[in-house]
């Protein structure tokens, strides 16, 4: 897996201050994209443990931080080097939260078991592509207003999608 960015700080992915990883690679082409050089899966530079390990103790050393984001690309192009990144995550960071940016529909993620692994270690996952028709700027943490901010927890305790409220 390569990535194509981070930023140790952001307010733009996800509510609160948030570290965020930009994975290379996507096959969803959406028109519009605000990173479509995201979308080669060779561009930037290989994922390594070293790393892996900067990031996540940069993470663990800012106590402003909220989470991390994992975007694009589509993190879930590359579901097994993420998950296992985010296992990483989860054990140093327990008290962060996690957010990722997919074109692919929640329902479709919970079909494909290494996609469903990769979101189930999500707290809020921004799905759907991005359609420059549906283009809204005022939408909070998304650019079209076809794309949802899911529940990860409280939609697999109903069985059903329950979105995202900030608050």
């Amino acid at each position: 897996m390569n990535v194509c960015g981070y930023l140790p700080e952001s307010i733009n992915e996800g509510a609160g201050l948030r570290a965020v990883l930009f994975v290379s690679g996507c096959r969803h082409a959406c028109e519009g994209c605000f990173n479509a050089a995201s979308w080669d899966f060779e561009a930037g530079e290989p994922f390594t443990e070293a790393m892996s390990m900067r990031i996540l103790q940069e993470v663990l050393d800012n106590p402003l931080l909220d989470g991390l984001t994992l975007c694009g690309g589509d993190p879930f192009f590359s579901p097994e080097e993420c998950s296992a990144f985010l296992h990483s995550f989860r054990k140093l960071c327990p008290g962060k939260n996690v957010w990722a940016y997919t074109g692919f529909t929640f329902e479709a993620l919970m079909r494909q078991p290494k996609r469903r692994e990769l979101a189930l270690l999500c707290d809020v996952i921004v799905d759907g592509k991005f359609q420059m028709e549906l283009r809204d700027v005022s939408l909070p943490f998304r650019g079209s207003s076809n794309q949802r901010l899911i529940d990860v927890a409280a939609s697999v305790e109903h069985g059903d999608v329950v979105e995202w409220v900030l608050r």
